[in-house]
């Protein structure tokens, strides 16, 4: 080897890993914006969608996490400390709150929200097939099945005329909830009594004022920082026997009575996969939202049969899923 080509060849030596870093920079980043906390049941389909369209989380992609641990008014400063990384994508997950606050942030940075509620009365998305902006994602609509489930609670429990609301007063979307159940509990000649809960703390005395009113059945609002205290949420349930529903098919299967809802892990896998497709270059403006095409329903026949109900037939032939 004369001089020149050993030159050549230390050069490229030298040039080898300063290209490696600079692939390694050049690695996309997703922000993954929560109002829950970490661990996160929706986390893996998130990634598996993301793997469907060819990204591996530490190999030809980066997540940059932030978590709001339930605490909405923190969801503004890590939307914006976000897109001081730079990110290329922002998944906004589990209520509106995160999309609204990621988009507030930004208008150049693609984002995909997932959330239970209407993302045009929301203000997310103007239109469900065009969203138009930066902005695209998915909607279990729990908002809008909340009325349905008061109805399933009715068919597990016709003796209630009283029912509970737990809801979370700092979730924005909870006036709707509030209104969109007390007038379908109006419209089955129900009396609605609102529990206000947003720390683990209130939930004793909570579950206290039910029984002290007579409340003969409680929903459980489809509120993520909710499942952080589930067992806790079912222990007192069932303590206090009170036939209760909830959004997600975790609480059944922990103990809890009945759940109905889109499949939230579907949901989260969908996201992944949106923002699989934008890293690949499509435009949020061009991908509709996202709806679910399937509701679950949910029975616990123990914790029924704990709870001297018997589940009807009609119901039984309903559910999707029977834990015995």
């Amino acid at each position: 080897m004369n001089r020149r080509q050993m030159i050549a060849a230390l050069g490229g030596a030298t040039a080898w890993p300063i290209a490696s870093r600079a692939q390694q920079a050049a690695m996309p980043m997703v922000g993954l914006l929560d109002a829950t906390s970490p661990p996160h049941a929706g986390i893996a389909p998130l990634l598996r969608g993301l793997r469907e369209t060819g990204y591996v989380d530490g190999r030809n992609v980066a997540i940059e996490y932030r978590w709001a641990e339930g605490k909405y008014d923190r969801l503004p400063a890590l939307a914006a400390d976000l897109v001081r990384q730079q990110v290329n994508v922002i998944a906004a997950c589990v209520t509106s709150a995160p999309g609204l606050a990621a988009k507030a942030a930004t208008s150049t940075i693609p984002i995909v929200f997932q959330t239970g509620g209407d993302p045009v009365k929301d203000g997310l998305v103007t239109s469900m097939n065009r969203p138009g902006g930066n902005v695209t994602g998915v909607s279990r609509l729990a908002v809008a099945i909340g009325p349905k489930r008061l109805e399933l609670m009715r068919e597990l429990s016709p003796k209630a005329t009283v029912i509970g609301l737990l809801v979370n007063p700092t979730n924005p979307r909870s006036e709707l909830v509030v209104q969109q159940i007390d007038e379908a509990a109006r419209a089955l000649g129900l009396r609605l009594h609102v529990s206000k809960v947003s720390t683990e703390g209130e939930l004793d005395s909570a579950f206290a004022s039910l029984v002290r009113l007579g409340v003969g059945a409680l929903l459980v609002a489809q509120e993520p920082s909710y499942f952080r205290w589930h067992e806790q949420i079912i222990a007192l349930a069932a303590r206090h026997a009170i036939p209760t529903t909830y959004g997600q098919r975790e609480y059944p299967a922990a103990g809890g009575l009945m759940s109905y809802d889109a499949s939230v892990a579907d949901s989260f896998r969908q996201v992944g996969v949106y923002v699989g497709r934008i890293l690949k270059g499509e435009k949020p403006a061009d991908l509709p939202v996202m709806q679910p095409t399937k509701f679950e329903l949910v029975l616990n026949l123990k914790t029924a049969k704990a709870l001297g109900l018997q589940v009807p037939d009609k119901l039984l032939a309903l559910a999707d899923e029977v834990i015995e």
